[in-house]
């Protein structure tokens, strides 16, 4: 199929069979072509001014016109050709350091030169990408803040995670990176079901996506209730009978309408038609119906297979869920992070981390303090990152002049058994009776 990148289309039919990060040259046509390495001589000296006061920007330094431009490109010069003319035709480009005649040049390549490097996916790459071009559908969420949320939540290979964000898959795919393919994820879902078009982009293995369950928001209360099998897996056969008669539903009306269609153009026919036609034309209207009933029958099969399968997988989830020893949490999501994180906690075991991602402090805020008053987690901690990029080359490296203004807020803790059912002065108590005796004496021995 045909890509579409940085104003530029081409075919990738080319690029098949060779290793990442081989540089291709977009021909005529779309096709990938190979790019020769070719020497830059470095020795020659170059004309170049000390000074870029003088220069003034007034559009009237290049000679070369739109149209000239485009006249090149018809008659087939390369991208190298036409910046070696754009140079030629100049009149301040001589004036101008070093430093701004490379970055000129340079600037000239990336809009002449159809040039293409395939590199392998990261969550690197892909983080920036999104983060630089659709930062919406990722909430936000800054490049950093998602390696602070890695980090955080101690992902590694054969944990068992739990996983709610609503970024497009790409914390999902980050996590899936990270663990390399062993150990266990579920994630949660909102709506029909879960996205993962950020996590179809990483390019991940089959084997990696065994261990990849979903399980849906709307069935987690049910599940803490101890209602969920009763409430939300019918069984099978009352399934599939319905299944069957919403089937013969359709194709008892498609049937008749059929009928209805092939008997309206033979009221309008002529009378003087042979019985060798007539025959003809009735097979092939049964083989037609025919052909279109056993479609369906094959479609609401499908459909029959693919709902026992995501019943089997919705199972599975449930059955790891509720073993409540989760090694992790992972949330990033446009929902209110409170209710969704008072949910989820139940199923992660003691002692272990969990990361909450807002684009806000203050829902983080009141999430903490819920958390605060609901006990059960310690070593709570609200921060927000700070990035800085910086331009690092020969003689002028400096912080770049535009910087991101934030990355979002972050809230971790970690978890430890939540004793229900005490008050808070059964906890003072046993927590007084735990001061070590020395301690208590001096206490008692104070004068009043």
């Amino acid at each position: 199929r045909k890509i579409i990148f940085e104003k530029q289309w081409f075919y990738l039919d080319n690029a098949i069979g060779h290793i990442y990060g081989t540089t291709f040259e977009v021909t005529s046509g779309g096709n990938l072509q190979l790019k020769q390495e070719v020497e830059e001589t470095t020795t020659e000296t170059k004309e170049a001014g000390t000074d870029n006061r003088n220069i003034v920007d007034d559009g009237k330094s290049q000679k070369l016109t739109h149209d000239d431009i485009k006249a090149l490109k018809d008659k087939g010069i390369k991208g190298q050709e036409i910046v070696q003319q754009l140079i030629e035709n100049s009149t301040t480009f001589r004036d101008k350091t070093e430093f701004a005649q490379d970055k000129y040049i340079k600037k000239k390549k990336k809009k002449y030169e159809a040039v293409i490097t395939i590199v392998k996916p990261s969550t690197r790459i892909l983080s920036t990408m999104y983060y630089a071009r659709e930062p919406g559908k990722i909430i936000h969420l800054r490049y950093d803040t998602l390696a602070q949320m890695l980090t955080l939540g101690n992902i590694h290979a054969g944990n068992k995670m739990i996983v709610m964000e609503t970024c497009a898959g790409l914390v999902l795919g980050a996590v899936m990176e990270r663990m390399g393919g062993y150990g266990s994820i579920i994630q949660m879902y909102p709506g029909g079901g879960p996205v993962r078009a950020a996590t179809s982009c990483f390019g991940f293995p089959k084997p990696f996506f065994d261990n990849l369950h979903e399980f849906p928001l709307s069935k987690v209360q049910s599940l803490l209730s101890g209602t969920f099998t009763t409430e939300t897996l019918p069984a099978d056969s009352e399934e599939n009978a319905l299944l069957e008669e919403e089937s013969n539903g359709l194709s008892e009306e498609k049937q008749t309408s059929l009928q209805e269609t092939e008997e309206e153009p033979a009221t309008e026919a002529p009378m003087e038609i042979s019985p060798t036609e007539e025959q003809d034309t009735m097979d092939i209207n049964a083989e037609d119906v025919e052909f279109k009933g056993n479609k369906e029958k094959e479609n609401v099969r499908e459909k029959q297979i693919k709902q026992w399968e995501r019943r089997k997988k919705l199972k599975e989830a449930a059955a790891l869920l509720r073993e409540k020893n989760a090694d992790g949490l992972i949330v990033a999501s446009k929902f209110h992070p409170t209710p969704l994180l008072l949910s989820l906690l139940e199923f992660v075991a003691p002692s272990r981390p969990f990361v909450v991602y807002c684009q806000y402090k203050e829902p983080l805020l009141e999430c903490y303090t819920k958390l605060r008053e609901r006990g059960g987690v310690i070593n709570l901690k609200l921060s927000e990152t700070w990035l800085r990029n910086y331009q690092v080359l020969p003689d002028r490296s400096h912080p770049k002049l535009t910087m991101s203004g934030g990355g979002g807020y972050l809230l971790s803790g970690i978890t430890v058994v939540l004793e229900k059912g005490k008050s808070d002065s059964s906890n003072s108590e046993a927590l007084k009776m735990e001061e070590p005796s020395s301690k208590r004496c001096k206490l008692q021995d104070l004068p009043c």
